[in-house]
């Protein structure tokens, strides 16, 4: 009879409108609880960090109700924010991260609480500790793999950077691989798309899923023609925070059909709307057109291709891909996005000695 522990851990996933929840015993979720936060209850706050002490009372509450002891927790993960730009791995939160997630350059984003929170209910259980795994802000980018065009510019690296690697993890196990064996391009196709160059277990290339480059998304531009954006910048027509908004939030499906629920757009071209079809083929164009750019990041010696996050459960839309992009590796389809068990998944590998956590500086 095995005798191991089993270890209990606490994930949190701030997103903008809602707060996920869960709680593991080893890789098994034994609570799940999503959260919802309204306008409503979100309008007095002038910023995100302000929501703090209120998401965090939210997530007691829930615990409470659901009969979840937290003194019986054995470590506490929260979703990593923007911080600043670090190699891959699990990081245990601390002052340094805090204050970087607080006054973060880069921007106010939800995620920006997971570390907060977390530490702030691991500190009232003795002997437990919070981490986050893989933030938006891993870059492992190569420095030609920077240089954007001018100096006054520089591509940056912000993706999905903890769905990436988890489900690039997956697949290797799944193939009797190692990771760091391997070349992957996988692509992630949600409200934001990031398409990385996995060479031997690190990211060397991927495009700026936030605010930068690469295919449009549901609420997303990306990559704009950089002179017309400079002649409406000057038009007076718009202001800063429209223009801002055009890139990200209502670019896009948002922009071309009047909604960002990817479903419902393929719902529509299901139905029979050309134009929402032609709209959602442009988009698996733009993926699959900078997948292959990626290939030749890896000197064409890729093994796989990997479509992951919530539109892969389109079957039109990852076809229309698959023809594009076949002739350089196969392609593997893993619909959806499971960041609360990847993020146990770092925990319990941190717990079990497996992972030696890293500290952020």
């Amino acid at each position: 009879m095995s005798t191991e522990k089993r270890h209990k851990i606490l994930v949190i996933n701030p997103g903008s409108t809602s707060t996920k929840i869960a709680v593991f015993e080893q890789e098994e979720a034994v609570f799940i609880k999503n959260i919802k936060h309204s306008a409503e209850e979100l309008k007095p706050f002038k910023s995100v960090t302000d929501q703090y002490a209120f998401r965090k009372e939210k997530i007691l509450e829930e615990l409470k109700l659901a009969e979840q002891d937290i003194s019986s927790l054995d470590c506490v993960m929260g979703r990593g924010g923007l911080s600043k730009p670090i190699p891959s791995g699990v990081y245990e939160v601390n002052e340094a991260m805090k204050n970087d997630m607080a006054n973060s350059p880069i921007g106010e984003h939800a995620s920006n609480l997971g570390g907060f929170i977390a530490d702030d209910i691991a500190k009232e259980i003795k002997g437990v500790k919070a981490y986050i795994a893989d933030p938006v802000v891993v870059d492992e980018m190569e420095p030609i793999a920077r240089v954007a065009g001018h100096p006054e510019f520089e591509r940056i690296s912000i993706f999905h950077a903890l769905n990436q690697k988890a489900i690039a993890r997956r697949y290797a196990r799944e193939n009797d691989k190692k990771y760091e064996d391997l070349n992957l391009i996988v692509a992630h196709l949600g409200g934001g798309v990031s398409i990385g160059a996995h060479c031997k277990g690190r990211v060397v290339d991927v495009n700026n899923a936030l605010n930068g480059d690469g295919p449009f998304s549901p609420e997303r531009s990306g990559t704009l023609p950089s002179g017309q954006v400079a002649k409406l910048c000057f038009s007076g027509k718009y202001t800063y925070a429209e223009i801002k908004s055009m890139i990200t939030g209502k670019g896009g499906f948002h922009a071309y059909l009047g909604t960002n629920n990817a479903f419902e757009v393929e719902q529509r071209a299901n139905n029979g709307d050309e134009h929402a079809l032609f709209i959602s083929n442009a988009m698996a164009y733009q993926v699959a057109k900078d997948i292959s750019a990626l290939a030749s990041v890896l000197k064409g010696n890729v093994d796989g291709i990997i479509l992951t996050g919530g539109i892969a459960y389109n079957k039109q839309f990852c076809s229309f891909i698959e023809e594009m992009v076949s002739w350089i590796a196969p392609m593997k389809v893993y619909a959806g996005e499971d960041e609360m068990s990847a993020l146990a998944l770092n925990g319990l590998m941190v717990l079990k000695g497996e992972l030696e956590p890293k500290i952020y500086e």
